[in-house]
């Protein structure tokens, strides 16, 4: 006697067994990475950065007084609050609960103790939604193109920055918002972007995507339930902590405006060369108008291109946009994009070209700080000549790739995924839907 369901749900799920094994071992070969550091201890600044391994998992479980306050609520100064959004806020709460059970106790060695708990549990978390990811990924990606979520599951810079902060948590959700919309859930995809916003801020980058090709499709009913489903969910989990503890709240969104030009961003190139314009003036504007500049040509090039772009192509060059004129560039925001890179254009020779250049700029950026005071260790580290190569190397490979991704829609008998008879296989409403506005049917030619 077989369950009523069993036998499709589990021929549905065998071709998923293999990426999520090697997700998992994705996952396992982040955490030896970072065992130096696990087994050697983070306390000595120059072997963290020697062994490349270093995490800002442990350090915050101390620096943000995860150990006796909760986030948000916690009674120290503005700036020891949790510096992320809600959601992050929680998982790092409920972490340390957990954290501050198994390993009970206020002295040093206690407290000592459960961080390299909250350190350890948090991994174990971040591998989940590192399998997740690739799952949602490749059911997303569809039957024809399940196997390019093996990019996510394994590439060398998803496996190198895995564990230095939470981004995987925004990942899941973020492919999960992707899945659902591609199956047509728009109540369900809108609920999924906005806790993925209340976690990470770059899926925000979504909404322009569909907002787009929305407009040329004037498939308006499903944009705005998910919109409207997104913007209750992220009130949902924000709005307790915007009346009961809004300076906690606030953190993240002042600690976003006042920050300053720091590591990875090419605008820290233009400054520290002194470049005229580029290099003198306030690097937000500088931001906000390069941003601005970019997501009009994406604008104009989704209402104006000859066939409609697949969704994840836009929601690729909106999002490589945001991260190539923001002020801070870290290492780990390359999970961001490996999913929508791949969905958008999985052609390995400039994917792989990518993933070197990410692998040094991992490597530049530890070696980089040796050489900064306060320990200025010249004889480990680079300089800033060496340092640049790896800010521009991420720069220029992602630029191929997006020029790549702007050639597939101008003409799309180059898209390798519409050469498989895909329309677009996360486009959800937006699949073999017909034109209803365009610059031509606008009137210009």
């Amino acid at each position: 006697m077989t369950i009523l369901g069993r036998g499709p749900f589990l021929s549905r799920a065998v071709p998923y067994l293999p990426l999520g094994l090697f997700a998992a071992l994705g996952a396992t070969l982040a955490y030896v990475v970072r065992l130096p550091c696990r087994t050697g201890g983070w306390n000595d600044q120059v072997t963290v950065y020697t062994n490349f391994c270093y995490t800002d998992i442990f350090p915050l479980y101390f620096d943000r007084q995860l150990a006796t306050q909760n986030p948000y609520f916690a009674e120290v100064v503005f700036d020891k609050h949790v510096e992320y959004p809600v959601v992050l806020g929680e998982v790092m709460q409920v972490v340390a609960w957990i954290a501050r059970w198994l390993e009970p106790g206020v002295t040093h060695e206690a407290i000592a103790a459960q961080a390299v708990r909250f350190y350890d549990i948090t991994v174990v978390l971040m591998g989940l939604c590192l399998v997740a990811g690739v799952l949602l990924m490749a059911a997303a990606a569809g039957p024809t193109r399940r196997w390019d979520a093996l990019w996510y599951a394994l590439a060398p810079a998803v496996v190198l920055a895995a564990y230095i902060n939470w981004d995987l948590v925004a990942g899941a959700l973020s492919m999960g918002t992707l899945l659902a919309w591609a199956r047509k859930r728009q109540v369900l995809a809108g609920v999924l972007l906005g806790l993925a916003i209340a976690t990470k801020f770059y899926p925000l980058m979504f909404v322009g995507a569909l907002f787009l090709l929305t407009l040329r499709t004037a498939r308006w009913r499903p944009f705005l339930v998910s919109m409207g489903s997104a913007a209750a969910a992220w009130l949902v989990v924000n709005l307790p902590f915007m009346v009961l503890a809004w300076d906690g709240w606030r953190r993240f969104y002042v600690f976003s405006q006042e920050r300053g030009v720091d590591w990875g961003s090419p605008w820290l190139f233009f400054q520290s060369k002194g470049w005229p314009v580029l290099g003198e003036v306030d690097v937000s504007t500088l931001g906000m108008v390069s941003l601005a500049l970019l997501c009009l040509g994406i604008a104009v090039l989704t209402i104006g291109a000859p066939r409609r772009p697949r969704l994840a192509q836009i929601c690729f060059l909106a999002l490589a946009a945001f991260m190539m004129t923001n002020k801070v560039w870290s290492p780990q925001f390359v999970l961001w994009l490996v999913p929508l890179a791949v969905l958008a254009r999985p052609n390995w020779k400039p994917l792989a070209l990518w993933q070197v250049a990410e692998v040094w700029y991992f490597f530049a950026i530890w070696l980089y700080l040796l050489n900064q005071a306060p320990l200025s260790r010249t004889d480990l580290g680079i300089g800033d000549d060496t340092y640049f190569t790896a800010v521009w190397g991420r720069i220029i490979t992602i630029a191929i790739m997006m020029a790549f991704v702007v050639r597939d829609i101008l003409r799309p008998d180059k898209d390798v995924v519409r050469q498989g008879g895909v329309d677009d296989q996360i486009g959800g409403v937006f699949d073999e839907a017909p034109d209803r506005f365009t610059l031509r049917s606008a009137g210009y030619r």
